[in-house]
């Protein structure tokens, strides 16, 4: 949806926000659940046990149920309230030296950092200045189901030239993000930084640097709806896309706004399916990146968030380790690595030790060729050239789905209730992504839904149908991977494979999930983990 367009306000939504909406289970493959699938490109079979089914007629737990505000209710408090005023406009800024045109909160491509405690009351206070609806979702949160932003599902949109306020109780620590649940707003400004501090925070460290990274094409190259209708049309629709640039002799190659040859190892093969000309680092391009300061020999706590669209990044500092300690905000058993992979979605947080002079601190696209980096500085030295930088970082890399849970946020060992088999299905040629073979139609959420109770062990398990990998993101709950993986809320599944994760029904309501390359999702790799009772 493009600026101009009308205010989404879908057809089914009166049903949604009506309690007299009870929709009925659909009895499908998915109620029998058959098939365990090894993670090999042939899937090897075996029988499991079937979960059982939820009869006919059970009702939905709606985000507009007494019982959203009574698990709020049984949330720890501080008593403390954080206020933050939030507009999402037009704005006109210039990178790399190009002017653009986006959107973005409060008139800066560099939206506010949100912060609080554990217990603190957040409100938020949304001014819609667009042309369009808009919302914002909370990335990684358990929080209450009617606060979550997804329109049409747990909200109206709020809609052009109105306000609407958030209020909700911070759950639990970690690093998080606030971005719009809107189509294609995400892929413009319309996201920014939100952290939420431990009281007993156990980690020893002398500052903290946040850091948002982004692939960027808005109001230079297209619009990200230019793009979206570009890759709508699949590979069968190459024929006549504007020019061709190509990003070194052996490099991925743009035709129009579709990318050719991004490749990875590590990802499984494609890297990616868009075109970027820019990519940021807490909005800053390579002419001018942002510098932090600090002394030789502090310890630095690094909170890493890959707001991309379309953009893995390879996160690390040349020559030097880093000590990997939490993924999607919660605690991994310390790692040391020399870079770690970032699928969209997904946060890191990690330790690092100052040198004398200045250090490169590099986000490398995955299989694109490209970068955005930033520089911590003690003072001294000289500002290495962007031509001098090294374009590889090699050695022991993994991503947060390859990390172990630390023993305190390990789920308590339960036999699964539920087991629902999501099988992540479609291609490039047609662009037509889904779950289970449907794709997925926010004006008709409830169709083929995957249902649930409250106090249910959950196992879920991402199938990739595909020869695309896919950071997939289940929203309102954090889950574990395997018996004593890392807790997270979006994961990497790469092609052919299968990535088992378990959680606790503990959060009623009705929770999106979604692939978070924006241009899948909206093509219909989302889904909905419905609570009924």
């Amino acid at each position: 949806m493009g600026a101009g367009a009308p205010a989404i306000f879908l057809p089914s939504q009166a049903a949604i926000f009506s309690k007299d909406s009870i929709m009925t289970h659909q009895p499908n493959r998915r109620s029998f659940l058959g098939l365990c699938v090894a993670t090999t490109a042939v899937a090897a079979l075996a029988a499991c046990t079937p979960t059982p089914r939820i009869e006919a007629g059970a009702a939905r737990i709606l985000p507009t149920d007494p019982i959203i505000a009574t698990y709020e209710g049984r949330r720890a408090s501080t008593g403390k309230t954080v206020s933050q005023s939030l507009t999402a406009g037009p704005l006109s800024t210039t990178r790399a030296g190009r002017d653009i045109s986006t959107w973005g909160y409060n008139g800066s491509l560099v939206a506010p950092t949100l912060r609080g405690t554990v217990g603190d009351q957040l409100k938020v206070t949304v001014d819609n200045k667009l042309t369009e609806s808009t919302s914002i979702h909370w990335h990684g949160l358990a929080m209450r189901n009617d606060a979550d932003g997804v329109p049409g599902l747990t909200q109206e949109g709020i809609g052009a030239g109105t306000n609407y306020r958030y209020d909700f109780k911070l759950p639990h620590p970690g690093t998080y993000w606030y971005h719009s649940h809107v189509e294609m707003q995400r892929e413009r400004a319309l996201y920014g930084a939100l952290i939420i501090d431990d009281p007993q925070e156990p980690l020893a460290y002398d500052k903290e640097w946040v850091i948002v990274l982004d692939d960027w094409m808005d109001g230079v190259t297209g619009t990200p709806d230019d793009v979206l209708k570009e890759l709508s049309g699949g590979m069968g629709n190459m024929g006549g896309m504007g020019g061709m640039d190509h990003g070194g002799a052996d490099g991925p190659m743009a035709m129009g706004h579709m990318l050719m040859g991004a490749t990875s190892d590590f990802l499984g093969g494609d890297a990616g399916d868009a075109a970027y000309p820019l990519h940021l680092f807490n909005g800053t391009s390579a002419e001018k990146p942002e510098t932090f300061t600090a002394k030789q020999g502090e310890r630095i706590r690094l909170r890493v968030i890959n707001a991309a669209g379309d953009t893995a990044y390879r996160f690390g500092i040349p020559n030097q380790k880093l000590t990997v300690t939490h993924t999607d905000g919660f605690p991994v058993e310390h790692t040391e690595v020399d870079a770690i992979v970032l699928g969209m979605g997904e946060r890191i947080d990690a330790l690092l030790t100052v040198g004398e002079g200045y250090t490169p601190v590099l986000a490398l696209a995955e299989g694109k060729a490209q970068m955005a980096y930033g520089l911590l500085s003690t003072g001294s030295g000289t500002i290495p050239a962007r031509a001098d930088l090294p374009t590889a970082l090699t050695g022991k890399v993994v991503d947060g789905g390859q990390l172990t849970a630390d023993p305190s946020v390990n789920l308590a060992a339960k036999t699964p209730d539920r087991v629902h088999e999501l099988r992540l299905t479609g291609g490039m040629m047609s662009y037509d992504w889904g779950i289970n073979g449907h794709r997925f139609d926010m004006a008709n959420p409830f169709e083929n839904t995957f249902d649930l109770r409250e106090g249910e062990r959950v196992e879920v398990k991402f199938v990739n149908d595909t020869e695309m990998w896919h950071p997939m993101h289940i929203h309102g709950h954090t889950f574990q991977i395997g018996d004593t993986g890392a807790r997270k809320d979006t994961v990497i599944v790469r092609p052919q494979e299968t990535v088992t994760v378990r959680f606790d029904a503990d959060n009623p309501g009705q929770w999106l999930f979604h692939c978070h390359n924006a241009y899948h999702a909206e093509r219909g790799m989302m889904g909905v983990f419905s609570y009924v009772n």
